[in-house]
């Protein structure tokens, strides 16, 4: 990977988790003025294609979904494999083409 295809992949990853952040908080608003809210399966299926550090600074600095079982351990969950994936793709390079 050339140094312009991390920039390009890290504003992807940011804009990503960007997105998600933003997704939790519309669904925090909705829930404190009762209105429709964003099923849990979208929330977490948003985490999983990228967007669990997003998801984990919304739970945590927005105190949404906190004591929800089992959304909090399924997040928990993604986010021991996103670490994974991550620590593979840095230690491990010749797996990279099968992961990317």
């Amino acid at each position: 990977m050339t140094m312009i295809d991390i920039l390009k992949s890290a504003l992807l990853f940011l804009a990503l988790n960007l997105l998600v952040f933003s997704i939790y908080f519309m669904d925090k608003q909705a829930a404190r003025h009762g209105r429709w809210r964003i099923s849990e399966r979208t929330l977490l299926t948003l985490a999983l294609i990228g967007g669990s550090l997003g998801a984990l600074a919304a739970q945590q600095l927005l105190r949404h979904k906190t004591r929800k079982e089992p959304f909090r351990s399924i997040l928990a969950a993604i986010l021991i494999l996103h670490g994974a994936l991550i620590a593979v793709l840095a230690f491990l390079p010749q797996w990279r083409p099968l992961l990317l």
